[in-house]
């Protein structure tokens, strides 16, 4: 549980980094690219320890899907809340298949339990 949590904070930090510049498109591209790395050097002081607690658990494949999975998510949520955009039917469509495929490709049977056991309701 640690491990998704770290990658999540990891994640919201490198999604600022990446995109949130594009809600201030006056500013100079230079002073951007200066603030995102900023941003991104926070980014990798969750994204390297939750890749190293994490290898203790999963392997590099089961990180990288579940990273993906986490970014999928943060991103959307970004996406609405901050940048104002809609979120169109074929967009979760098109995550759901990128999730899907990401998922059954790297995953196995131990993470996936471990999966259904935190979704379990009680």
């Amino acid at each position: 549980m640690r491990t998704i949590l770290l990658l999540t904070i990891s994640n919201i930090f490198m999604t600022f980094a990446w995109y949130g510049h594009l809600k201030f498109r006056n500013v100079a591209l230079w002073k951007v690219i200066v603030i995102s790395w900023g941003i991104a050097f926070f980014e990798y002081c969750f994204q390297v320890p939750a890749n190293r607690i994490g290898s203790y658990e999963f392997n590099t494949a089961q990180l990288k899907t579940i990273q993906e999975v986490i970014t999928l998510s943060v991103f959307s949520v970004f996406s609405i809340t901050y940048l104002g955009e809609p979120m169109k039917w074929n967009y979760l469509v098109g995550f759901a298949f990128i999730t899907w495929r990401r998922f059954s490709s790297s995953t196995s049977s131990r993470i996936q339990a471990w999966l259904h056991n935190q979704l379990r309701p009680g």
